[in-house]
Order: C-alpha cells, then sequence, then structure tokens
C-alpha cells in the first residue's frame, strides 16, 4: 500500500486537527543524512498566490539545521494512532541517537526530498521565506509565556508542491 498525489485544490482536510490534534513530522536532509522532528504548531493556506505551509522550529533544534540546508522538506501527518512515536521524536535529538529508527519508522524519498513512510498524509514542501519570531511585536503580551528561554521559533513558509495520500 503505497500514496497518491492527490490534487491540491481537491485536497480536504480540518487544520485545526491536522497540526492541534494528529500533530505532524517535519523532515529534512538528503539521502546520507537525514532528520526528523514533531510539530503541532504550523498552518496551511494561500499567500503569493501559491498554496503554503507554514511551520515553527524552534532555533536550538537539531531539525532546524536541516531545513536551513535544504530547500526542500516533508511534513508527514499520521492521525492520533501513532501520538506515542510523535511525543518521543518531539523529545529525543537526532544527534545523539537514530532516533527514526528508534521510534520504529523508515525515511522514504520523493524526488530526493525525504518523508516517514508510515505517514497518511505527506506535504512536499519548498521554502520560500524564514524569519524570527519577534517578542516586541507580540499585541497579546501573555504569549511571551510560552518562551521562558527567549528561544523564539523560526517562522518557515513553503509552497507546497505535492500532496500524497496513503491509498
Amino acid at each position: 500500500m503505497g500514496f497518491v498525489e492527490v490534487n491540491k485544490d481537491e485536497f480536504e482536510l480540518n487544520p485545526f486537527k491536522f497540526w492541534g490534534k494528529d500533530w505532524a513530522l517535519v523532515t529534512a536532509g538528503t539521502k546520507d543524512n537525514v532528520n526528523t522532528m514533531t510539530v503541532g504548531w504550523g498552518s496551511l493556506g494561500e499567500l503569493w498566490q501559491k498554496n503554503v505551509a507554514v511551520i515553527y522550529i524552534r532555533p536550538q533544534r537539531y531539525t532546524k539545521e536541516f531545513v536551513d540546508k535544504n530547500d526542500k522538506f516533508s511534513i508527514t501527518s499520521f492521525g492520533e494512532e501513532r501520538r506515542s512515536e510523535l511525543a518521543y521524536l518531539g523529545k529525543v535529538s537526532g544527534k545523539q541517537e537514530d532516533k527514526i529508527k528508534k521510534a520504529g519508522l523508515t525515511v522514504a524519498y520523493d524526488d530526493g526530498v525525504p518523508y516517514i513512510s508510515e505517514g497518511k498524509i505527506i506535504l512536499i514542501c519548498r521554502k520560500l521565506y524564514e524569519n524570527e519570531i519577534n517578542p516586541a511585536l507580540f499585541i497579546d503580551k501573555s504569549i511571551d509565556n510560552f518562551y521562558p528561554e527567549k528561544d523564539y521559533h523560526i517562522q518557515y513558509i513553503a509552497e507546497v508542491e505535492k500532496i500524497l495520500v496513503r491509498e
């Protein structure tokens, strides 16, 4: 059972469930060196006449190095049944161990872009923009409570080039 590409104009999902309930993995790298991390904050929409995904990565995360070094990354969604694996992948750094293998997951590639093959939905994304969250611009100052270490997320906006769904 593999994946099929779906037309972006026909793809439907609940974005609040996709990010807030199901979580996802952001995966980047090459065939020689790849890493992944859990993301629960993000959005999908349209910007600059492109279908885009927006993700947020804290500066100390090892996966950020992989996202920064590559033009493309993937976002893999699983559903709630993989919550324990995603929680593990969000806590452990790939610097210390092969956390993908230890979580029982497998990396596959779509035109050189790595993704996690056990997922249900794969978004293949090409970076367009990045910017550090600026606390001086918080209108609701309570948002700063999410940053006790002052490690403000980097926001990445990427064009969704391809959507793959499990058959």
